[in-house]
């Protein structure tokens, strides 16, 4: 493509930018596709030749669209926001054709200038202290842009780490850094983000977590109390982040109690604001900074809620000589004749390079101003609040924890269970897209305005959706059995409470209710729920039939245990159920080889080979209607098969080779562990009460009358279709 095409085709792909931004309200918010279906739309190699642009734009909608969770979408709420502008936009349209490396105020002087300019204007339009602030021949503070808040929390730990062990070795010069190290001890809320928590694996130092208050915040006696409990035990506490609108919730440390006490103990105090920061552009959203003097560094994104797409995370330090002692390099090549006398961002971070981030970000504030950017907040934050009022309107539904500028928490009141299915069954639709928090042992949806184009009628909207979704979850509930609470505890311990656990089950390390952690191992689960859901689901599909002895022996298997299996092993129990279904209206049902036929006796063999004599005992079999009498008197050829509640009953036959009478002992397995025993309530599907015979022995369909038929190899009871 030469400048001409480009410009020609550089238009068109601006105008299908604003086409989908405009239009993106009509597009499914959470895609419908499943790992791995790119893989069958593009070719397994590269081409060898290029290939026309009219092809490869084509491919956008045919082949990426569909896949894309759409960010901008208002009816997108999971998560924290992600926004775009057109002035961001064009900023990086600029920025890429640019393409400077800016690792030393030499490889781009505009580079490094403009972002130290925008940086202290965002610093002052959320009211950071002087310290913070570019100033010749200042204190040494100053922002950076960074490429998100969870590297610049490490860049700051880091910097905490070099600062602490510098400090031991001026009062103990033989003490080796790796053994400082190996007693540093790192603090932050149990609501903290998971960045922090790599941060202290990637700085091999021990994070500890303090227990948040009952308004999930991280408050000073109790950090006090485990700063004390560390010394004692010969550690070196030096390092904590305090969240300043946690993840979970919004929720908020106590930034001026926990800067008092790292500033008495002289810890490195790091600000977490990820979300939160955006709104300090409010005064009125300012309280939460009280004590922000007592912090040595502080980050937020503006590529979360301030419209500057990512990447983009302004980070701020009061001393960047700490930065500059833990990434220092200074190799003859990126020597300049400026070096000491400009900014060299390279020693700030731990990339060498950075991209033109600072021309996005000067661009929006320009285009916007304060007061635009203002009005933004302001109004996701009233959004948020209709929602909330929505919420609290609806006696089925709490809100478990203060709402916090644009993020809600809800849940429906009850056992966690019902919100999980709630979420489940509203992400699935894709209507709406929402996703999960654990709050003190509680499952929690979380809701966040996260588009410029949400207004109030998509809130209703959305609100409408989850209200039908709610009535659906709730209604089934209605006629469900109550769920035994299975304790997530070790193996051993959940054995005694629970016989049916075993040892390829994987429990989730997660604080909620157990559940299906990958495609290889299931948890705990109740198999009346998660069984029939499944038999209801793939009762519909069209299944290639995967009939073989290797899978009958199988699943023979799996049904004499009575044990619980992972995933895998359920799957062939479905699998298996679906290919009878398949096969009964098509396919003749094979003899199995290794069925037993060799243990009947020739007499049973000959009386089977007598059509005649097969009907005369079928006929007195249904006259006395009695299953038990006929298993009595051993009538082999006799097999009158029928369902009740969901579990089959089978007349007289080899107990030892079939899978219809293994199933048939049913006080000897679970009822929820059968295939054809749905749980503790009937199944309201295919499987209803039915009666049959075989009218045609020569025939391999057995057990079969009118539209009803019983799969030998599997137990069940099925209609022809």
């Amino acid at each position: 493509m030469n400048l001409e095409e480009y410009r020609k085709h550089g238009k068109e792909m601006v105008d299908y930018i604003a086409d989908y931004l405009e239009n993106i309200r009509s597009r499914r918010v959470y895609p419908a596709v499943s790992p791995g279906y790119l893989r069958n739309v593009l070719p397994t190699s590269a081409p060898v030749n290029g290939e026309p642009w009219e092809d490869i734009f084509a491919d956008i909608e045919r082949c990426i669209m569909p896949g894309v969770t759409h960010w901008q979408s208002p009816h997108m709420h999971a998560y924290f926001p992600a926004l775009n502008s057109p002035a961001s936009l064009l900023a990086d349209m600029l920025a890429d054709a640019i393409n400077c490396l800016g690792f030393t105020w030499a490889s781009s002087p505009a580079c490094t200038e403009l972002e130290t300019i925008v940086m202290n204007w965002l610093g002052k339009m959320i009211g950071l202290p002087d310290k913070f602030l570019h100033c010749p021949g200042g204190s040494g503070g100053g922002g950076v842009i960074q490429t998100t808040a969870s590297e610049a929390t490490l860049v700051c730990l880091l910097a905490a780490r070099t600062r602490a062990i510098r400090d031991v070795q001026q009062n103990e010069p033989d003490r080796l850094p790796a053994e400082i190290n190996s007693r540093l001890v790192a603090y932050c809320s149990d609501q903290a983000h998971s960045s922090v928590e790599k941060a202290g694996l990637i700085g091999l130092v021990r994070m500890k977590y303090i227990e948040s208050d009952n308004e999930l915040s991280m408050r000073g006696e109790a950090l006090l109390e485990a700063i004390t409990h560390d010394r004692a035990a010969g550690l070196l506490p030096f390092f904590v982040c305090a969240t300043l609108g946690t993840t979970g919730a919004c929720a908020f440390d106590n930034l001026k109690e926990v800067g008092l006490v790292c500033e008495q103990n002289g810890l490195w105090l790091h600000v977490d604001a990820a979300y939160a920061g955006s709104a300090f552009v409010c005064p009125e959203f300012r309280g939460w900074l009280q004590g922000i003097e007592y912090a040595d560094s502080i980050a937020f994104n503006p590529s979360k809620w301030l419209m500057v797409h990512f990447d983009c995370t302004a980070m701020w330090v009061k001393s960047s000589q700490a930065l500059h002692r833990t990434f220092n390099v200074d190799p003859l090549y990126l020597k300049h004749e400026n070096s000491g006398l400009a900014i060299d961002y390279m020693h700030w971070q731990i990339p060498l390079s950075k991209r033109f981030r600072a021309l996005k970000l000067w661009f929006v504030i320009r285009n916007y101003g304060i007061t635009g950017l203002q009005k933004h907040i302001r109004e996701g934050v009233r959004l948020a609040q209709k929602f909330e009022a929505l919420v609290l309107a609806d006696a089925r539904f709490e809100i478990p924890a203060t709402r916090h500028l644009g993020l809600v928490v809800f849940r429906l009141r009850g056992e966690n269970n019902l919100t999980e299915r709630l979420l489940k069954k509203m992400n699935s639709r894709g209507r709406v897209h929402c996703v999960p928090a654990a709050l003190h042992g509680k499952y929690v949806i979380r809701f966040t305005v996260t588009s410029t184009n949400t207004t109030n009628e998509d809130i209703l909207r959305d609100w409408a959706e989850i209200r039908n979704t709610a009535n659906e979850i709730l209604g089934d509930t209605t006629t469900s059995p109550v769920r035994a609470k299975v304790p997530l505890a070790e193996s051993s311990d959940t054995r005694e409470k629970n016989e049916n656990f075993g040892s390829s089950l994987l429990l989730a390390n997660s604080p909620m209710s157990p559940k299906i952690v990958n495609g290889s191992f299931a948890a705990i689960y109740d198999t009346a729920d998660v069984f029939e859901e499944c038999t209801k689901a793939f009762g519909q599909l069209r299944l290639e039939a995967r009939d073989s002895p290797a899978m009958r022996r199988r699943i023979r298997g799996i049904l004499m245990s009575g044990k619980q299996f992972s995933l895998d092993s359920r799957m062939d129990l479905v699998q298996g159920y679906v290919s009878c279904r398949e096969m009964a209206s098509e396919l003749p049902l094979q003899e199995d080889e290794d069925f037993g036929t060799s243990e009947i006796s020739d007499t049973n063999q000959s009386k089977n080979d007598d059509p005649g004599e097969c009907s005369t005992n079928q006929q007195e079999a249904d006259v006395s209607g009695n299953i038990d009498k006929s298993l009595r008197r051993q009538i082999s050829n006799t097999r009158p098969n029928y369902v009740v509640n969901g579990s089959v009953k089978i007349g007289s036959q080899d107990c030892s080779n079939t899978l219809t009478s293994i199933m048939s002992a049913e006080s000897n397995l679970p009822r929820s562990e059968t295939i054809a025993a749905i749980g503790h309530r009937p199944y309201s599907g295919d499987l209803s009460s039915m009666q049959g015979h075989n009218e045609n022995p020569d025939e391999g369909n057995e057990g079969s009358v009118g539209d009803a038929a019983v799969c030998r190899k599997c137990g069940h009871c099925m209609k022809k279709e």
